[in-house]
């Protein structure tokens, strides 16, 4: 099965190039990188032409504020993978991220992962190549003092099991009160079900989260897909990077919208897909 990698990316190459070197050593061949720019610097385009070892698909749209949603759906076009993974350009897979989400894909099925979120000192020694993910990967439970000393959260979404495994399938699969909640950085689909709602939704604006998490999955729900974890299958890191001017803060407009909309289960895109046959950059 071909996949492909969406990465919603804006301007942090040092992280891109991390995420590149990790997809360098997937232990699954079938897949490419669709780099979903919010932006269009010739730099990233020169940089993403010399890359080698993998498939790179680039997309590319008007830096005029934050338009995440449209970048994605991009992306989705652009996409040649039968089965779409999604993750931020600042989340480094491990090693199996791929192959844990292909294994456990089904029709009708949304796979809903989660991330470890590292502490300031292990980011940077990621980032200035003083430390490999593999190596954080490979050596989870030894290096787990370390990274709760740093500030690491959510450490628990480190321990890996294949999805195969006796223990994954029988017991971490089985638990009745995980969380399913979508996280825009790390879940899965089949391209054919994304299009079924007609992607994402780019009514949300700035720096909402709406359109990648609560209204993509609520979305999804409506449309009769079910929601599964893949937690402790298919993991990432998530490079720490502080606190940021603006915070993700859903407006109280875009709420109602979606409250509305959520009403009436109105689940396909208010302007998705569909509308960029019709509009430019």
């Amino acid at each position: 099965m071909r996949v492909s990698v969406i990465a919603a990316f804006y301007k942090d190459i040092v992280a891109l190039k991390l995420i590149i070197d990790a997809l360098r050593q997937q232990d699954y061949d079938d897949f490419e990188l669709v780099v979903a720019e919010d932006n269009n610097d010739p730099k990233i385009t020169d940089f993403l032409n010399s890359v080698t070892g993998i498939d790179i698909v680039h997309t590319t749209q008007d830096d005029i504020g934050i338009r995440k949603a449209r970048s994605q759906n991009n992306a989705i076009i652009a996409s040649t993978g039968e089965y779409l993974i999604f993750i931020d350009a600042d989340c480094i897979p491990y090693r199996s991220f791929i192959s844990s989400h292909a294994m456990l894909a089904k029709k009708g099925e949304v796979l809903s992962g989660r991330r470890v979120n590292l502490g300031p000192r292990i980011s940077s020694f990621l980032r200035k190549h003083f430390l490999k993910s593999t190596t954080i990967e490979r050596f989870f439970l030894l290096f787990a003092p370390i990274l709760i000393l740093d500030g690491a959260t959510h450490m628990v979404q480190g321990l890996f099991f294949k999805p195969d495994s006796f223990i994954y399938r029988n017991i971490i699969s089985k638990r009745k009160k995980s969380n399913t909640n979508l996280l825009g950085c790390n879940f899965s689909c089949f391209k054919e079900d994304m299009l079924t709602i007609d992607g994402f939704d780019e009514y949300y604006l700035g720096e909402s989260c709406l359109s990648d998490d609560t209204d993509l999955e609520w979305r999804f729900k409506a449309c009769g897909f079910k929601l599964k974890p893949c937690k402790m299958s298919a993991n990432i890191f998530h490079l720490y990077h502080g606190l940021r001017p603006h915070q993700p803060i859903d407006s109280e407009a875009e709420l109602s919208k979606m409250m509305a909309r959520k009403k009436l289960q109105n689940y396909v895109s208010e302007t998705g897909i569909s509308s960029h046959k019709t509009r430019s950059n």
